[in-house]
């Protein structure tokens, strides 16, 4: 079911990591399959827009529901134990 929405803005949690070979990898979970990547913070938040929106327009072509967050997400680390390290 589409649902129509009547603000103009929507927002989204973007997940960025260091890659190894310098740069940040971006992810977007609530749209899964939106990956993108920039140089610096400032060169990866606007790729990540970029590719958001992309990504939202092919949905709409598509006829897919576009998703909303609640905007509550929580981003945490989590520490498990190293199963290599008892080997």
């Amino acid at each position: 079911m589409k649902q129509n929405f009547t603000g103009k803005i929507l927002k989204y949690t973007a997940v960025f990591e260091p890659a190894e070979e310098g740069g940040y990898i971006v992810s977007v979970p609530s749209l899964p399959g939106c990956f993108t990547q920039g140089e610096t913070i400032k060169d990866a938040q606007e790729m990540a827009k970029d590719a958001i929106e992309g990504h939202l327009a092919v949905m709409k072509e598509e006829g897919l529901e576009i998703p909303r967050e609640s905007g509550k997400a929580v981003i945490s680390e989590i520490s498990v134990d190293n199963p290599a390290a008892y080997i």
